[in-house]
Parts: structure tokens; sequence; C-alpha cells
């Protein structure tokens, strides 16, 4: 098989990490409903049970990346290197905006938007739930908070088994008021670690637009 369609197969997990339903009360708040039976009101503060680090780094786009992908969902965008990358509305998944792929490599990723705003801890028990369902195994490697182009966004590294194949991710979350938005790329775990400065440029590429 394909590895492209392998991964296309094997790495679905990402896009069911938003594995919720948006529904509204009799008394008309708006809350989220997970697969797990629990819900939350949309904008309540969860404790977090993890603190999570701050990197003090200051996170800025790359002066290669020149070409600007724009949300329709939300006020944000990604700049990206149109040399290195190639990109299209998705097709595979009706929840994701855009479909990423490395030129000949095997580098892939999703960006998926949303119009509900969710806290960023929230995102991350979501992300690591879901993905356990289908990769028992996964493991959360690093997480930690980033300030990126001016924005608090949240990091994740996770990795997991799946048919037999060791996957790995790293991502961006990123929510406001106008909507919530996630960055996943991802690849088998022994091209992560070569793969990692295509990331972080494409990750560091994030803006919030005017």
């Amino acid at each position: 098989m394909n590895i492209k369609i392998t991964f296309c197969l094997v790495f679905c997990f990402p896009y069911l990490i938003f594995s919720q339903t948006n529904a509204v009360t009799e008394y008309g708040d708006q809350v989220v409903l997970y697969d797990d039976g629990t819900w939350q009101q949309v904008g309540e503060q969860v404790e977090e049970k993890v603190e999570i680090p701050i990197n003090a780094t200051i996170f800025e786009k790359d002066e290669d990346s020149d070409f600007l992908i724009k949300s329709s969902t939300f006020n944000v965008g990604i700049w990206l290197n149109t040399k290195d990358w190639k990109f299209k509305k998705a097709s595979s998944n009706e929840d994701a905006e855009f479909e990423l792929e490395l030129k000949k490599e095997d580098l892939y990723g999703s960006v998926i938007t949303e119009k509900v705003e969710i806290p960023l801890v929230t995102l991350r028990d979501i992300a690591l739930s879901n993905a356990r369902e289908v990769a028992p195994d996964t493991k959360l490697n690093n997480q930690e908070y980033r300030t990126v182009n001016g924005l608090k966004v949240l990091m994740l590294e996770m990795s997991g088994t799946m048919s037999g194949i060791k996957f790995g991710y790293k991502g961006y979350y990123y929510s406001n008021e106008n909507g919530t938005v996630q960055i996943i790329l991802y690849t088998s775990v022994n091209l992560m670690k070569s793969y990692d400065n295509h990331i972080e440029k494409l990750l560091n590429g994030f803006v919030q637009l005017n």
C-alpha cells in the first residue's frame, strides 16, 4: 500500500480530537456534549490537573513563509512556504478546513476550525482522551504554552500506535471569542525528529487576522 494512503487511513485520529456536539439547553445556555456522555458549558473554566509550563521563547513567522492561507470560519490564518508545502481545501474530512503535505515527503497535516470558543486546557484533555480511544498507548510527550506572533497558543506533542504503526504528531491549539483552531502535523515516530524544522516553521506561521 502506498505510504501516503497508509497515513490517510492510520492517522485519522487527529480529526477525532473535536469529537463533540454543540448544543443549546432549554434555558438558552450553550454546551458541548462529548462522546463519553459528559458535557461542559461553553466558556466554563476547568481546573488544570497538570500545570502546563510556559516557554519563554518568542516564536515568529519564518521569513521564507510567503503565502497566507486564511480560514473562512474565523479570523485566523497560516503563513507557509510554497516551495516546501502544498495545501488544499479538505476533502477527506468534513470537519477539517485545509489539508497540508510537505512536498515529496511523508509529513502531513490538517487545519480544523470551528466557531465555538473552548478553553485551551479543555482542548488538551479532549485531544488526549480521544487519541487514547483509537490508540490506547498514546503518550503526551510534551506540552507548553507558547507566544506565537503575539498569540498565546498551546503546543502538544503526542505519540502512539495504531495498526502496528508508531506515529507522532505535533500541533498548535488556539481559541478566541470567534472560534477555535487546531493545526496538526503528523508522520511516523521515526521521522518526527528529521521533520521538526519543517514542523516548527509551519506552525509558527500561525497568525490572527484583523
